[in-house]
């Protein structure tokens, strides 16, 4: 049986790989929405660039809602360095054919779980966490219907990379992940420390190039790009691939391990600005609130992403 699922974004380069995933699974993955936000670049460029790369992979089935343009209560800062300024990279945009619904996508985060059975929708997050948390202070109910939410956030042993403890996801909205964090909600969160273990290698990157796809080509577009940036700005061979791991998490659970975890996001402070303070040790004191994923088997999603876009 297929899940069904919301993926919220802001495309971003490593988005756009995990949306191309998530599109090239129909058996596995039942699409409900695509929703935006603002992160990696403002909120009408990842709207765009989500239609962007529906189009691409032939999915214009999937209903496209764009939705938060600010983080709930701090400007927003974009990630054009990494991603460059069509959030692309140097993939050539264009305005697809089919438009975004004319819904919000907090409403339809809201409407769309509602409809199904309680636990039923999952919902997987690949940029801040806003939208959620508008949907979660709009319809409080949300907690106890919405099903499993795999995002991709946090960094613990790794360390930052914004800041010297902050991920970008967390630290575009703090203020929103807390919020989330604290809503009772089945989380797992896969952070930095997971990440970095699923690297676009040269030879990794070498593979993608004989998906004679278009969504494959697509995919080898995008991680040579990232290849490139990452090794110009701080020095990677082989920059680790962050939000695909969400989708991966779907298709293959046992490619993960996972620990119950107590995660708490500072808000505070400048300095620790989106720093999630992950506890492991489990206590009355710290009970868990979510999942941390401690392990992740690199060459097996590399191999999955692989298989499923050499088919789309």
């Amino acid at each position: 049986m297929s899940i069904p699922l919301i993926i919220d974004c802001d495309p971003g380069v490593d988005d756009a790989v995990a949306l191309l995933l998530a599109f090239a699974a129909p058996d596995a993955l039942e699409l409900l929405a695509v929703t935006t936000t603002a992160g990696n670049v403002d909120g009408p460029t990842t709207a765009r660039n989500a239609r962007l790369i529906r189009q691409i992979a032939a999915r214009e089935d999937v209903p496209v809602y764009a939705g938060a343009e600010i983080p709930l209560v701090r400007p927003p800062i974009g990630a054009s360095h990494f991603h460059g300024e069509s959030g692309l990279g140097d993939l050539p945009v264009f305005e697809s054919a089919a438009p975004a619904e004319s819904g919000s996508a907090v409403d339809a985060i809201i409407d769309l779980t509602l409809a199904r059975p309680a636990k039923s929708v999952r919902l997987a997050v690949t940029g801040p966490m806003t939208n959620l948390a508008l949907a979660l202070r709009k319809a409080p109910r949300l907690a106890e219907h919405l099903g499993p939410v795999i995002a991709m956030g946090g960094a613990r042993g790794e360390g930052g990379n914004i800041t010297a403890s902050a991920e970008y996801n967390i630290w575009a909205d703090p203020d929103a992940a807390a919020e989330v964090l604290a809503a009772g909600l089945d989380i797992v969160l896969i952070g930095l420390d997971a990440t970095h273990q699923v690297r676009a290698t040269p030879a990794r990157v070498n593979q993608a190039a004989d998906l004679h796809t278009p969504s494959g080509q697509t995919v080898h577009a995008l991680l040579n790009f990232c290849h490139r940036t990452q090794l110009a700005l701080v020095g990677w061979d082989a920059p680790p691939l962050h939000d695909p791991c969400t989708i991966a998490f779907l298709l293959r659970p046992d490619l993960f391990e996972t620990r119950p975890a107590n995660i708490q996001v500072e808000t505070a402070s400048d300095l620790t600005r989106g720093h999630t303070a992950v506890e492991l040790r489990i206590s009355e004191r710290h009970p868990a609130n979510a999942r941390w994923v401690v392990a992740a088997d690199g060459q097996g999603i590399f191999d999955l992403i692989l298989d499923r876009l050499a088919a789309r």
